[in-house]
């Protein structure tokens, strides 16, 4: 089923032209439960790896133990919990029969858990070209991996992410069981699998990133708006879109924006990937797709947080590339 983004509430260049020319289109991924295949784009799911190249670890976390949660214990915990809350209760019910309630708490208390060598990376997202206009591949290339730690990782507390660039036709023995983490440092790190429906829309900066002037004018705006009990805003209603997607305007959000350049060249960097727990929340409930506009149940058990992803308290991750080259190293920023 594809995903629909609606209409904005209103054309915003129609208020503000000189927005126009600082439009984007970003991708937004809208990823689902389900389960893909390595033949598939899909945030958690398995990836198209060659049999006889190395799965990557962490060198920063090697056995024999680590202090975390079992993965098996967290997927457990999430199945407990959307069954819980999808059936019906009386008044003053508990949610949790004994028996869950001890499953839910082993999956949240940090114990030493046996690890063998380096901590396996975790599949993330895996982009193939043709389902995400843009992706900007190396010459060749029609693959994006995105995998990382479990782990927070200092001196930013987020877990380090390895990018993998391929061409999926080279990969002709392909790996069938991928090593998998025995422990992990949080939840949030471990993705469930989701099948992705892919959609352009067109975005624009984020108040931060907009000259002092316009900003100021739009804030005036929307305080005319809500005096007269309008229900739009800017950030939330008609910049950028939340949730996971390729592409775009970077989110901004608690931090103003700050200076990025490529490591290795100076050149600038430009938005590749942006990974989010939520695809909306009360704030940003106009950008619901309308095929989702029916569900009426638990929200983080529901298709806006089909991924189960938790990045800090509830933010996003983004990862940047070199405009010169996406093969230099990459950046991370938090919002």
């Amino acid at each position: 089923m594809t995903r629909t983004t609606p209409p904005r509430p209103l054309d915003v260049t129609a208020l503000y032209p000189e927005l126009a020319p600082l439009a984007r289109t970003a991708v937004r991924l809208h990823p689902r439960a389900g389960s893909p295949s390595a033949a598939d784009s899909s945030l958690g799911g398995p990836l198209l790896w060659p049999a006889d190249e190395p799965w990557p670890g962490c060198p920063e976390h090697t056995g024999p133990w680590h202090s975390g949660v079992s993965p098996e214990d967290v997927r457990l915990r999430r199945r407990v919990l959307a069954a819980a809350w999808a059936r019906p209760r009386a008044d003053g019910e508990e949610l949790l029969s004994e028996e869950e309630r001890v499953i839910v708490d082993r999956a949240t208390r940090k114990t030493r858990i046996p690890q063998d060598g380096p901590v396996p990376l975790v599949p993330v997202a895996q982009l193939y070209a043709r389902d995400v206009p843009g992706l900007p591949c190396p010459e060749g290339a029609d693959l994006l991996q995105v995998l990382w730690c479990p782990f927070d990782h200092a001196p930013d507390h987020l877990p380090h992410t390895h990018l993998r660039w391929r061409t999926a036709t080279d990969v002709v023995t392909p790996l069938t069981d991928a090593p998998r983490p025995s422990v992990i440092g949080e939840a949030g790190y471990l993705p469930e699998p989701c099948v992705l429906h892919p959609e352009s829309v067109t975005e624009y900066p984020a108040p931060h990133e907009l000259p002092e002037e316009l900003a100021e004018r739009i804030s005036a705006w929307e305080e005319e708006a809500e005096d007269g009990e309008a229900d739009v805003y800017y950030q939330y209603d008609l910049s950028v879109a939340p949730g996971n997607k390729a592409g775009g305007h970077a989110p901004w959000s608690f931090s103003d924006p700050f200076p990025m350049s490529c490591p290795e060249c100076g050149a600038g960097v430009r938005p590749l990937l942006t990974l989010d727990g939520a695809e909306w929340d009360g704030g940003s409930g106009s950008w619901r797709p309308l095929e989702d506009a029916s569900y009426t149940g638990h929200h983080v058990d529901g298709p806006a947080c089909a991924t189960h992803l938790s990045i800090g308290r509830g933010y996003c991750l983004q990862l940047y590339v070199c405009e010169r080259s996406c093969e230099h190293p990459h950046l991370r920023n938090m919002q």
